[in-house]
């Protein structure tokens, strides 16, 4: 009997979609086509010059030439613990912090540490195409609590509750959102918040587009808004959106000490200690006030806005208003089967792939997100390429039959 090369485990992964997408929009720019790629959800900002001097000052310091704690440098993690009080009202000490290699680490280790196979996780869809595939490594299953355009993609308690089993171990709670840009009201959140509580669930909770919400929407961490869920709340963030620094992977996971201790073990064996010289360039972002970040969101809610227009101009296409990070999510369900120059794509995928083809925009079909019929717009790149790619989808989805 021959054996798998690969095993079981690592062969159920599926390749990150809107990474994949990303990839694709640039080998096709490379090779001389005007690609414009809606894919990857990434600030167009450069880092902010200060904390990049911060980085090239660690360069020099020999301090940081050796190994550090596995789990972050102490100040970088006081410093999260800082900055989480200032932006949430969420009180935590350093020792409950730990440093991670980009959010998607932080969001691996919290499932890795919280469940045992066959623990049960509840899942808004739309959701982030990572979160399936750390949840399924970690032993987990993913139970899905599928919401629409009608909603503007929330969910409700009466949803949760109605998908909570015996097995259902965590609830995993995003707002604001990737992939839709949906945003809980603090009154929402509570009362999310409460249930799990009342459940005994834990709470893992996504907070990296905290300072991304437009419109008159806040944002409320449900650790702040429902202390009686007490130590089971785990906080994943990160610097990526709010800084522009997607590119120096630095995250964090906060939560109770036995959890953090517990992932802080995994990491030692993992990967030991998040890059020094990055951890230094997040250590000068958390600690700076947020002016940059005051700047995008600025570009962010004009681009927003523009986007949404514009998309919902086309006939067939149903965009709700997105009020946080930097997506939008339009419905294209009334175009699948349709007539497009003699092709009649049945799924959102198969449109997608015949715009990236035709009209040269790479855009992220909602299959990745656990919906189909749905794409994934970001609008964090320029104005008039923003403007171009929208037209030209415009222009294509015009032709159909």
């Amino acid at each position: 009997m021959t054996r798998p090369r690969i095993s079981a485990r690592i062969s159920a992964i599926s390749e990150s979609a809107t990474l994949a997408v990303d990839a694709k929009a640039k080998a096709m720019k490379a090779a001389g086509r005007p690609v414009i790629g809606f894919g990857a959800g990434e600030p167009d900002f450069p880092t902010p010059d200060y904390i990049v001097d911060a980085a090239v000052e660690a360069c020099r310091n020999p301090r940081f030439h050796k190994y550090t704690p596995a789990g972050g440098l102490p100040e970088l993690k006081q410093a999260v613990a800082d900055k989480t009080l200032r932006d949430s009202g969420y009180q935590v000490d350093a020792a409950q912090v730990l440093i991670t290699n980009g959010g998607k680490q932080a969001v691996y280790e919290a499932f890795a540490t919280l469940l045992d196979p066959g623990d049960e996780v509840l899942v808004v869809a739309p959701y982030w195409t990572t979160y399936p595939e750390a949840i399924k490594l970690a032993g987990g299953v993913q139970v899905d609590v599928v919401t629409d355009e009608t909603t503007g993609y929330l969910a409700s308690v009466e949803q949760f509750e109605a998908a909570r089993t015996e097995r259902t171990k965590a609830l995993l709670f995003v707002s604001p959102s990737n992939p839709t840009g949906a945003v809980y009201s603090p009154e929402q959140v509570e009362a999310i918040g409460r249930w799990a509580a009342e459940h005994g669930l834990w709470v893992v909770t996504d907070e990296i587009y905290e300072h991304l919400t437009y419109g008159g929407a806040t944002f409320a961490s449900i650790a702040t808004v429902v202390p009686e869920l007490g130590d089971r709340v785990v906080v994943l963030n990160g610097v990526a959106k709010t800084y522009a620094m997607t590119g120096w992977r630095v995250g964090w996971l906060i939560g109770p000490k036995d959890v953090v201790k517990a992932a802080t073990n995994l990491q030692s064996h993992a990967t030991s200690n998040v890059s020094n010289v990055a951890q230094a360039a997040a250590l000068a972002a958390v600690s700076g006030d947020l002016s940059a970040v005051a700047k995008m969101r600025e570009a962010f809610d004009r681009r927003r806005q523009t986007m949404v227009r514009m998309l919902n101009e086309i006939p067939g296409v149903l965009c709700p208003e997105p009020r946080g990070a930097f997506y939008a999510y339009p419905s294209v369900k009334e175009l699948l089967g349709r007539d497009f120059g003699g092709r009649r794509p049945e799924t959102s995928a198969q449109l997608a792939e015949l715009i990236l083809e035709e009209a040269e925009v790479a855009l992220v079909p909602g299959e990745a997100f656990g919906t189909p019929g749905y794409f994934r717009l970001s609008y964090a790149l320029g104005d008039e390429d923003l403007v171009e790619g929208v037209s030209r989808v415009a222009k294509f989805l015009g032709q159909v039959g």
